[in-house]
This record gives C-alpha cells, sequence and structure tokens, in this order.
C-alpha cells in the first residue's frame, strides 16, 4: 500500500510524510561528507570529493565548494547538477539584490529565498525535489560570521558546527565531543580535517586529486579591507593532515 506515495512529490502517506522528498535526504547521505564550523575568526568547511575513476581528467574547478558573492561561499553534498541549477539562482538573486539596494544581500536573506525556491518543488505537480543540500558560510554587518545548512524540503538552520553527507551522525558526534565556540582558526582547520577524515572509507586521506579520495578546505575570514575567501593548495591541505597526524607520514 505504502507503495501508491512513492512516485507522489505532493501526496504525504498515511504517516504524514512525503516519501519523495525522503528519498532525496536519502541520495544526500550518499555524498562525500561536508562539515562546515564557526570559529573566533571565521568560518572552515571540508568536503570530501570521491574519484570514482582515475582515468577522469583532474576538474578545473572544485565540484564541492562555490562562491555565491564576495561575501558567501557555500558547499554543496548530492548531485551537482542540481546543485548548479540552485547556485546559479542564488548568485542572481545576490546581483539583484545589489542592484536594486546598493548593497550586499544579508546572508540569512538569500538562504530563506533559495529555500523558498526549493520548498516550491516539493508542493506542485510534475516536479521532484532537488537532490542537494547546502552548508552556507558567510558575513554581513548585521550578523557577523553565520553558518547555515538547507535540505532539500526547504528547511534551513543555522549552525555552530554541522556535518552533512555521508557518515553524518559520526560526523557530528566527534563535534559534539570536540567542537570549542573559542576555537582559533587553525584548530578550526584541524578539527574540520580530522571529522572528514574519521568519516571516510579510507585511513590514508590526501588532497592530492589523483587519488580516490580528496580533501577540500575553505576559509572564510573578516578583515577591515573585507571578507575573504581562501581554498587551501594543495601543499597546504597535505601539511595540516600530517600536523594533526591524520595521514601516514
Amino acid at each position: 500500500m505504502s507503495r501508491r506515495y512513492d512516485s507522489k512529490t505532493t501526496t504525504f502517506n498515511p504517516q504524514g510524510r512525503l516519501m519523495q522528498v525522503e528519498y532525496a535526504m536519502e541520495a544526500i547521505n550518499n555524498a562525500g561528507s561536508t562539515v562546515g564550523v564557526l570559529c573566533s575568526e571565521g568560518i572552515v568547511i571540508g568536503a570530501e570529493r570521491k574519484q570514482t575513476s582515475k582515468l577522469l581528467e583532474r576538474s578545473k574547478y572544485s565540484e564541492k565548494m562555490y562562491q555565491i558573492d564576495s561575501h558567501i561561499v557555500c558547499a554543496a553534498a548530492g548531485l551537482t547538477a542540481d546543485a548548479n541549477i540552485l547556485i546559479n539562482y542564488a548568485r542572481n538573486m545576490c546581483q539583484n539584490y545589489q542592484f536594486s539596494y546598493h548593497q550586499q544581500i544579508p546572508v540569512e536573506q538569500l538562504v530563506r529565498q533559495l529555500c523558498n525556491a526549493k520548498q516550491g518543488y516539493t508542493q506542485h505537480g510534475g516536479l521532484r525535489p532537488f537532490g542537494v543540500s547546502f552548508l552556507y558560510a558567510g558575513w554581513d554587518p548585521i550578523y557577523g560570521s553565520q553558518l547555515y545548512c538547507s535540505d532539500p524540503s526547504g528547511n534551513y538552520l543555522g549552525w555552530k558546527a554541522i556535518a552533512i553527507g555521508a557518515n553524518n551522525q559520526s560526523a557530528s558526534g566527534i563535534l559534539k565531543q570536540d567542537y570549542d565556540e573559542n576555537c582559533s582558526l587553525r584548530q578550526a582547520l584541524g578539527l574540520v580535517a580530522k571529522v572528514i577524515c574519521k568519516s571516510m572509507d579510507t585511513t590514508t586521506p590526501t588532497p592530492d586529486k589523483s587519488k580516490n579520495y580528496v580533501v577540500e578546505l575553505i576559509t572564510v575570514t573578516k578583515s577591515e579591507k573585507g571578507v575573504h575567501y581562501k581554498a587551501l593548495s594543495d601543499e597546504e591541505v597535505q601539511g595540516l593532515l600530517q600536523e594533526f597526524n591524520l595521514v601516514n607520514q
């Protein structure tokens, strides 16, 4: 009997659940781990990207990290094609706000509008939910540094530390145990790298994109000159993994 509700995006089953939305969330749980941590100096986001074949050419850009505006970045877990549609939508929203009000869009306002669009795909027939979750990291003059997470249902929440993707329950356990609100940027980088490595299916994580498992790390910080987004190089990630004893020397 329950199978009759599986293919209907807009119909609740007798238990009050939308099965297609839950299936979309399950697709995200099969994606590589993505972790975000808010610290005293800014925000750190890390992601695991699986290389499905050694024959694939090295990507010219990250398939997990995206810069939406000069003060907002995000990391995706789930279907990359779905993520690209939503990222372009978010970038258009930022530019429209800048054109209309001559200032940058507040971080939470962008997240809310994007989630409203995602929620619409769970309420109309002939559509399916987006199979992707996002971690948003940004800074604005209203609330300072902020970290948000959204899911295919259109819900979003603010977090101090959050893990999504594969093995997110064990990753969340490590964050609950080791997270410190007053940690430095370097300590936050070490914590994010530790969580990703512990949730991987390999004991030898590496930033080298020619290997099967890739660790990507970015930081978002604020200074007098503005908001700074930095993606750590392969050498910096490798040095970090060795510094915190997370990879075989």
